[in-house]
């Protein structure tokens, strides 16, 4: 896949939100810095091929705005956030931010990588439950955006 005509490469795109996903769930599970996460991914090799300028933006801006992020997802999950799947719930917090704070990126771009990432690295029907609810929360952050 090339990269668009606005210079985006829309598949380094998807491979730096597979690597977002692993260093989101390393960082909620080993309680590193956030910093520390992002350093030891940089120097993994597949990390050449990703675009890290958008890995490092989905890390630092989830870590910057976690409050926020947990309480717009809060609304639409059945559970605690810390007690969702820790892959699930670094599906949701990154796809959240994208949705409250990048919107640069169509809705639906965000909620299709969400489920996609989820089904390579989560539970059997984990990414059913990341639809749901990202679905939902799509339709409060996009309105303008979903009704189009």
């Amino acid at each position: 896949m090339s990269p668009r005509p606005d210079g985006i490469d829309l598949a380094a795109r998807s491979r730096a939100r597979r690597r977002a996903l692993q260093a989101l769930y390393a960082w909620q599970i080993g309680g590193s810095a956030m910093k520390a996460v992002i350093e030891q991914f940089q120097h993994e090799q597949d990390m050449e091929v990703a675009d890290l300028d958008y890995f490092e933006d989905l890390l630092h801006g989830v870590e910057k705005n976690l409050a926020a992020i947990d309480e717009s997802l809060k609304p639409y999950v059945d559970r605690e956030i810390e007690q969702i799947d820790p892959i699930e719930r670094a599906a949701l917090r990154m796809a959240a931010y994208e949705l409250k704070y990048r919107p640069d990126v169509p809705y639906r771009v965000i909620i299709n990588e969400a489920i996609e990432v989820t089904k390579r690295f989560g539970a059997d029907h984990g990414h059913s439950y990341v639809n749901g609810v990202l679905d939902k929360l799509a339709m409060q952050l996009r309105q303008v955006e979903k009704r189009g």
